[in-house]
This record gives C-alpha cells, sequence and structure tokens, in this order.
C-alpha cells in the first residue's frame, strides 16, 4: 500500500475518531457522528485546504468504504419484524418516500434547483438521511460535494425537526404509540427518529423505530428504480452504460437476511461481536462522511444550496403534517 493511499485512509480514520467522540457530547449528541465527522472534514478543508498528498487515500474512503459500510448496514434491518406489521405500514412507508421524493422534485423544479443536490435531499428526507443519500450518490453519478452538503443539510435540518417534535409532543391530541409511529414515518435518521420517540416511552420508541425500519427497507426498490430511471434519462446506449449496477445493494439484501435469519438464530453470535459490527458500521460510514467533507469547497458554492435546501425543508414540514392527519 502506497503512502498516498495509506495516509488518506489513516487521515479519514482519524476524523471519523474525532466525530465519534465529540458526538458524545451533550449538544452534538442529537447531530450524530456522521454529522459531526464531515463538519471537521469540512472546516479542515476551509482552513487548511486539500491535503493533495492525501488524495488517493480520501477518496478510497469516500467512494470504496462508503460501499462497504452500506453493506453493513443492512444487518441494522430486521426484516422478519417488519414483514410481521404487514402490507399496511409498508403502504404508508411507500407513501411517504413518494410523497417526499415527488414534492421535493416539484418544489426543485419551479425554484430551478440544483437537480442533484434536490434529488439526493429529497431521498434523504423519504428513506433514510444520510444512509440513503450514501447508497443513492453512485448511483446519481453526485460528485462529493454535493453529497457531503446533502448530509450536512439532512443532520443539521433532521436534527432541528426531531427537538421540535418532543417540544410539540405534550400538546398534541395523539396518544404515545401514535406518536412514535408518526416520529418514524416523518423524521429523516434513525437517530432523529429515536431522538424524538424516546421521551414518549419505549412502547412509543419501539413503534417508531419499527416504522422507520420499514422506510429503510423500501431504500433497496427504490434504488433499483433510480438505476432504470437514470438509464432510460441519459439517453443513447454509449451514456446508458456508464450508469453502473448498484452491486453493492446485493450485498446489503445479503446481510439484511443474515442479520434477520441466520445470527442469532441458527448461528449463535455474541452481543458483544454484533455490537463491534455495528461500531464497525457507523465508523467506516464516518469515514467515508470524512473524506466527502475534505472535497467541499466552500468558495465554489455560493448559493448553491440554498434553493434545494428550501425545497427539502418546506417538504419536512407538509410531510410532518400529512403523516400526522393519515394516522
Amino acid at each position: 500500500m502506497n503512502k498516498n493511499l495509506l495516509g488518506g485512509i489513516l487521515f479519514t480514520c482519524l476524523i471519523a475518531f474525532l466525530g465519534i467522540l465529540l458526538a458524545q457530547l451533550p449538544v452534538l449528541r442529537h447531530i450524530g457522528p456522521l454529522a459531526v465527522a464531515i463538519i471537521i472534514a469540512v472546516v479542515y478543508r476551509q482552513l487548511f485546504g486539500f491535503p493533495v498528498h492525501m488524495q488517493e487515500g480520501i477518496q478510497f474512503a469516500s467512494k470504496k468504504l462508503l460501499r462497504v459500510a452500506i453493506i453493513l448496514f443492512g444487518l441494522k434491518l430486521p426484516l422478519d419484524v417488519v414483514f410481521q406489521e404487514g402490507l399496511g405500514l409498508l403502504a404508508r412507508s411507500a407513501f411517504t418516500i413518494l410523497f417526499a421524493v415527488s414534492l421535493t422534485m416539484l418544489f426543485a423544479k419551479w425554484w430551478k434547483a440544483n437537480w442533484t443536490m434536490s434529488m439526493l435531499l429529497a431521498v434523504g428526507t423519504g428513506v433514510c438521511g444520510a444512509a440513503a443519500i450514501a447508497a443513492v450518490s453512485p448511483i446519481l453519478k453526485a460528485n462529493e460535494e454535493d453529497t457531503a452538503l446533502s448530509v450536512g443539510i439532512i443532520a443539521l435540518v433532521g436534527t432541528i425537526f426531531g427537538i421540535g417534535y418532543t417540544i410539540l409532543l405534550p400538546v398534541l391530541p395523539i396518544d404515545s404509540v401514535t406518536y412514535g409511529y408518526w416520529s418514524g414515518l416523518s423524521l429523516h435518521e434513525i437517530a432523529h427518529v429515536a431522538l424524538a420517540a424516546a421521551p414518549a416511552g419505549e412502547e412509543a420508541l419501539g413503534m417508531a423505530l419499527l416504522a422507520k425500519l420499514t422506510r429503510v427497507l423500501l431504500l433497496i426498490p427504490l434504488c433499483f428504480i433510480l438505476v432504470a430511471w437514470m438509464r432510460r434519462k441519459n439517453g443513447n446506449a454509449e451514456e446508458k452504460a456508464h450508469v453502473e449496477f448498484p452491486w453493492f445493494l446485493l450485498g446489503f439484501i445479503v446481510m439484511s437476511f443474515i442479520g434477520s435469519y441466520v445470527l442469532g438464530k441458527r448461528v449463535d453470535v455474541p452481543q458483544q461481536a454484533l455490537d463491534a459490527i455495528s461500531f464497525l458500521t457507523t465508523f467506516l460510514l464516518a469515514m467515508a462522511m470524512s473524506g466527502l467533507g475534505l472535497n467541499v469547497d466552500m468558495n465554489k458554492i455560493g448559493s448553491k444550496t440554498t434553493r434545494p435546501l428550501l425545497a427539502m425543508l418546506l417538504t419536512s414540514v407538509m410531510l410532518s403534517i400529512v403523516t400526522l392527519w393519515m394516522l
């Protein structure tokens, strides 16, 4: 392994470690380690510039390690629990994704917002925040800057909404379980869902996470739909060939199956080992976010993020209202 590659990997590893460490602080805990890591990386880039001599390792982290982390993320999706809830929950989750993507892109079209960033934010809002953005980014052929900014925006807005939900909890005319269901159907990240639902009790939190994981499950068919749509959108056969099939999603499916029906059922695995895999997944995602953040040059952004942010923010507000009305 050459010094350029190793140095870049170790540098993103250091930023990821700092992000996870700082995310334990009371205020930053609500933002999450992925967002903290990407903020550190962005700030470093603006203060000290891009470390060109480590470029190969940084790109390895932002591309290769990102796919590995998405594959491991599949272990966190309990397929059996999701399927037990039946088609009703799947239908509501599918509506959430369709509503979020359609409305965000409609606003983006009206306001002539950056298409790629708007789509990344739309998918992040509808499915599962940073993990969904990371999964669809290579399909949409988004550059590192757009991806990193989208992750930062989704983390910030999701945190604000999560805290806002806890403030509304005492005055909402719904029971705690319904509140949990609403949180899981409408909020952005799993961490934001947990943040909002935990004050309502364990039963509400369980329902919230179940609803959220159903949305995560639908990330798989959504990615395949986006692959087919991008190939058709690109036009001629030569351009279509450049839209690569997201093979890492097959790994995601396999790991979801293993986590749901093999580990702990057919194969006994110590809880410590499962916790270690979960931490590794988070750490690899944080390294990938660090690599993405190092590619962000704030001087080139200007008002690029304003319209996609407004489209996503207004969609998030309407999604909260509509999903609450559905319940």
